[in-house]
């Protein structure tokens, strides 16, 4: 019987962390009435990730899945076209929240669930330079992309459906994946919703804001002339949800 929630958790070289993050999510988890699935997808790791994950999560509904390359992108795309959720879900292994299920599993007449870093209930307790970058590429994905939702990145769920149709034309890799099927979701007429979230990092983040700037944009506007070329337009689905919890 499938779950209710396939949660895919892509990891590179997290063999230190996985002990605290991945228990961390489990205890969560445990905590809902639905049934879930988690799916941690390694991508090129050099440092025994995977076995670090397989040891930690023994006896619970998880698997572990290994990509020869590393690449955030390309672990999503594949643990969603694995998945069998009702709702496929992305967490990563420093960020996630039960909670944020429980929302989803409470909303009626909705394709995609978006834990919005910017929606005007939630609280960012990120360092200042974080919050924002955040702000720029919200800025960005109006400016270049025509959208009305105020975050792509960070936890999401979508119907399976949306999954199996959508998915395979992502063109995107590494950090843009998640942003490039979201647009098309958008594009498509899916019916979307943002509920508020708190975000508080469990440790200093791992990438460079200097080296993702620039490459964040490259892509932003390769996914502009992908769906220019495809002649999709911005139907008015998207449907903000500003209540707190």
């Amino acid at each position: 019987m499938s779950p209710t929630f396939s949660i895919v958790v892509p990891v590179y070289n997290e063999a230190e962390f996985i002990p605290k993050g991945l228990p961390a999510m489990l205890a969560q988890l445990q905590g809902l009435e639905e049934s879930y699935h988690v799916l941690v997808v390694e991508n090129g790791s050099t440092d025994g990730t995977a076995e670090a994950a397989r040891q930690v999560s023994q006896g619970h509904p998880v698997t572990v899945l290994s990509l020869d390359q590393p690449d955030y992108g390309a672990a999503m795309r594949h643990g969603f076209l694995e998945a069998d959720g009702e709702w496929v879900v992305n967490f990563d292994i420093d960020y996630f929240s039960a909670g944020f299920l429980s929302q989803v599993s409470s909303l009626e007449d909705v394709d995609l669930v978006i834990a919005s870093k910017r929606d005007p209930g939630s609280e960012d307790r990120r360092p200042l330079i974080r919050r924002v970058a955040t702000l720029v590429f919200n800025w960005l994905l109006r400016v270049l992309l025509d959208s009305a939702v105020t975050d792509t990145h960070g936890m999401k769920a979508f119907r399976r459906e949306l999954v199996v149709r959508l998915t395979p034309e992502v063109m995107s890799r590494h950090d843009l994946f998640d942003t490039e099927l979201v647009i098309r979701a958008e594009r498509a007429g899916y019916r979307i919703q943002e509920v508020p979230v708190v975000v508080e990092e469990m440790r200093v983040a791992r990438s460079s804001l200097l080296k993702r700037v620039p490459r964040t944009i490259k892509g932003m506007f390769r996914i502009r002339r992908t769906l220019a070329g495809s002649g999709s337009s911005v139907p008015a689905a998207h449907t903000p949800d500003t209540d707190t919890d």
